[in-house]
């Protein structure tokens, strides 16, 4: 069930686009809220709320430095969502697979 929830948050994170931004920009390295909002057309409140997503759903780690919020990726936040899409490949890939054989051994016997 927690796992669930934290799944839900994961995918809802990463569902918009803004959020998305923010995440690639943290590829980079490191970076104050400041740095990230300068470039996104919204307000430093809005940003603000972008990344609390993100902080919720594991994806963003906070340090505060004097009055400075610093942010970084959480790589292993995504191990959950890489999880769970791999378990939907092997299971829909052995699908895909028993389909095919099923249709060549049908196509060879008629």
């Amino acid at each position: 069930m927690v796992e669930d929830q934290l799944l839900d948050r994961t995918y809802s994170a990463l569902a918009d686009p803004t959020r998305r931004t923010l995440l690639e920009a943290l590829r980079h390295g490191e970076a104050r809220l400041t740095d990230l909002a300068a470039p996104l057309p919204m307000t430093f409140a809005g940003v603000s709320r972008h990344i609390g997503v993100l902080e919720s759903a594991g994806l963003v780690r906070r340090e505060i430095r004097g009055r400075e919020h610093w942010f970084s990726v959480q790589a292993e936040g995504l191990d959950s969502a890489q999880q769970w899409i791999t378990e939907q490949t092997d299971f829909w890939s052995t699908r895909a697979d028993a389909l095919s054989a099923r249709l060549r051994r049908k196509r060879n016997t008629q």
